[in-house]
């Protein structure tokens, strides 16, 4: 299935966009949860306005520069409705190289395992930080029918995943210091 096409008609759909826009809209909106690249986006579009998924008006920019301005169609609409409303099998847990790394630590002395554990906590609390910057925004729950409703209960998710991640690593810490007690 190409999810991504789906993420940029739902993009689409909120309001015309340029590709530029689109890739944005990952780096920023999207980030916590989906992530496409400059060079996946563009082949994409044209596959969307190949398929009149997408349709785009070209503007001039100064005497060369031409942008393409991007549109959602009824076909597109239609298609986009069609996935939302699909039910999706639970995938498996994606890949987590730092997760990989605590499977093994047995590997490493304590004190090694200590300082990775650590760092984490620092990114994952930075992040956190962050993601309760963005919340502030939403000084009320948004309404169910606007756009940003969506954008409000992922952002929710994301703080409870990092909450999450946070406590799990005070753990880890916690067994490892249990450790270096005991020795």
């Amino acid at each position: 299935m190409r999810t991504l096409k789906y993420a940029i008609l739902g993009l689409l759909n909120r309001r015309p966009m340029t590709g530029y826009d689109i890739g944005k809209e990952f780096n920023y909106e999207l980030s916590e949860f989906w992530y496409a690249k400059h060079s996946q986006i563009y082949p994409e579009l044209k596959r969307l306005a190949k398929e009149e998924f997408v349709t785009y008006d070209i503007e001039i920019s100064g005497d060369i520069l031409e942008k393409k301005q991007y549109s959602i169609t009824e076909k597109g609409q239609k298609e986009l409705l069609m996935w939302l409303h699909k039910d999706e099998i639970i995938e498996k847990t994606p890949k987590d190289v730092f997760r990989l790394r605590m499977y093994f630590s047995n590997n490493l002395d304590l004190e090694s395992r200590i300082h990775l554990l650590e760092s984490q906590k620092m990114q994952h609390k930075k992040r956190l930080y962050a993601l309760q910057k963005i919340l502030e925004q939403y000084p009320v729950v948004p309404d169910y029918n606007s756009d940003r409703f969506g954008d409000f209960i992922i952002l929710e998710g994301a703080i409870i995943r990092q909450e999450s991640l946070l406590k799990w690593l005070d753990k880890c810490i916690d067994y490892c210091k249990k450790a270096q007690e005991e020795k």
